[in-house]
């Protein structure tokens, strides 16, 4: 393996670590501002953060802006606008789940993600590849079953969950497109570029949709500005993260390593809000392992 394809492995751990800190302090974020103010404070705290990075990125490297094309706009659109919708499934499925089973719903996403790259992308799968995505798959699918609960109490968790990681799946796909579509030799540019352009639509189109819709909730948002900027900081730097990789590597690979996330969401559920895990759920973590650990081998 080169470095370069190296490189991506370590940009999708630190992005999965980094996102499951935003994940959990998002999740508290919600008892006070709702779904819609903890899923802008992501956004909306991260824009300036993206500005900052990619500063930083023109002033080290003496790198000029690109010159986006149309289609570059396009894919960005699609990729933040999936991005909000996954992301206020994903916290209204936190209100309703665990933590730790929330995660695993939404983490259904590699399946979704490899079927919309060769559709959208043209990205195309080892057999080894594709081995590693349903195992570690089956390993989600496995924490998230849950013997004994009655319908009333599990469709509506699991179809949100389900929901939200189609949405992420077609984020990753839109993203990595409008990555792809700048053509650039330097990555690191491409990936911060776009990162920026996408957290401003966002910033910008959900800041004023909630004060015409909701101006209690920004009135919130600027109230808790404290928590909000941290899990702003984290959102932007798990993005930056994600960028770099989806730059280097497959959307569906990225997003087959990610689920170590659930790995991460696993032990802040013990950790942080006491949650035990059962023999299901270590099954599925050994499965999770296997499929990762095929994923790093079939490149």
């Amino acid at each position: 393996m080169t470095d370069t394809g190296w490189l991506w492995i370590v940009f999708t751990l630190l992005a999965a670590g980094a996102q499951t800190v935003r994940n959990a302090m998002q999740r508290e974020l919600t008892a006070t501002l709702g779904t819609a103010g903890a899923t802008h404070v992501r956004f909306l705290f991260g824009f300036p953060f993206a500005v900052v990075f990619l500063s930083a990125l023109v002033l080290i490297s003496g790198a000029a802006l690109p010159s986006p094309v149309p289609l570059f706009w396009l894919w960005v659109l699609l990729g933040m606008g999936a991005q909000v919708l996954a992301t206020a499934l994903m916290l209204t499925a936190m209100g309703e789940r665990s933590f730790v089973v929330t995660i695993a719903y939404i983490k259904t996403e590699p399946v979704q993600v490899a079927l919309f790259g060769l559709i959208f992308l043209g990205d195309r799968l080892t057999p080894g590849m594709v081995a590693a995505i349903l195992i570690a798959t089956a390993g989600v699918v496995t924490m998230s079953l849950k013997p004994g609960g009655s319908a009333n109490d599990s469709w509506r968790p699991t179809l949100l969950g389900l929901s939200s990681g189609a949405a992420f799946a077609l984020s990753a796909v839109g993203y990595r497109g409008g990555i792809l579509s700048l053509e650039l030799s330097n990555y690191v540019m491409a990936a911060t570029f776009t990162l920026t352009a996408g957290l401003a639509m966002q910033a910008v189109l959900l800041s004023a949709w909630l004060m015409w819709r909701s101006p209690d909730v920004m009135g919130a948002i600027m109230k808790a500005w404290r928590p909000s900027l941290f899990a702003g900081f984290m959102g932007a730097t798990a993005s930056q993260f994600w960028f770099l990789a989806f730059a280097l590597a497959t959307a569906a690979s990225v997003r087959t390593l990610a689920l170590v996330e659930v790995l991460f969401a696993q032990a802040i559920s013990s950790l942080v809000f006491g949650q035990r895990t059962t023999r299901r759920e270590a099954l599925g973590i050994v499965l999770i392992v296997a499929g990762v650990a095929l994923l790093i081998w079939a490149h």
